[in-house]
């Protein structure tokens, strides 16, 4: 879709051979590739395009136990959250989408949703926990709940704008939220909302959200800094 809610063009979840799949989570790399989370099947498939498929053909890339939320991280690294197991796994794709370089951080709880962190981390949440951050190299650095003295109700979806402060859309409480590196939170939307549940950062400076309440994608301008 286009900044403006129009469609620019729908892509079939289908494997060949195999049906249709429900995608759980969706990210695109930096060269266009869109990748998708499985959680029924438990895989992770991304859209291969070849001369005999012009619109593109799923393939599966990976396999994992219970896989959730997907992203890109700065180095180009997937990440994709596994619930049951409470783990992050990341890997790179070769030339021929072959998974490369797998890498896990375990030890969490239910996680869901997972973005880009500051200074090239990442960030995770769990489902009816905090939301944890970790750095480039993958090492813990604590929670965000902790270190803001924060309570979430159920945090979903998080992303990092670019003055690296981190955005979490709360589902319970019904509000999205700013974490400035060096400030107090800051809510940014806390009326409209019924399920808020994936959050970006669009290049112009809009806030993203995907209302699973009442089924709408809401566009909101946001300053990070105060006025």
């Amino acid at each position: 879709m286009d900044l403006e809610g129009r469609s620019i063009c729908h892509l079939p979840c289908h494997l060949p051979g195999t049906g249709a799949f429900v995608p759980e989570d969706v990210a695109v790399t930096a060269s266009g590739l869109v990748v998708v989370s499985d959680l029924v099947r438990g895989a992770v498939h991304a859209l291969q395009h070849a001369a005999r498929a012009p619109l593109g053909r799923w393939v599966t890339v990976g396999t994992h136990l219970a896989p959730r939320g997907l992203a890109v991280d700065a180095a180009g690294r997937l990440l994709v959250t596994d619930y049951v197991l409470g783990a992050v796994h990341s890997f790179t794709l070769g030339p021929a989408l072959q998974p490369l370089a797998p890498a896990s951080m375990l030890g969490l709880e239910g996680p869901c949703w997972v973005g880009p962190g500051p200074d090239g981390g990442l960030a995770v949440s769990e489902e009816f926990g905090d939301v944890w951050l970790f750095g480039s190299a993958c090492q813990p650095l604590g929670s965000l709940g902790v270190r803001k003295g924060h309570a979430f109700g159920n945090p979903a979806g998080v992303c990092t704008d670019v003055e690296g402060s981190v955005i979490v859309a709360d589902e319970q409480g019904r509000r999205v939220t700013l974490f400035p590196r060096a400030r107090e939170p800051v809510c940014l939307v806390s009326e409209g909302l019924g399920r808020p549940l994936g959050v970006a950062c669009a290049p112009q400076g809009q806030l993203v959200v995907a209302d699973a309440g009442d089924s709408y994608i809401k566009v909101y301008q946001y300053h990070s800094e105060p006025a």
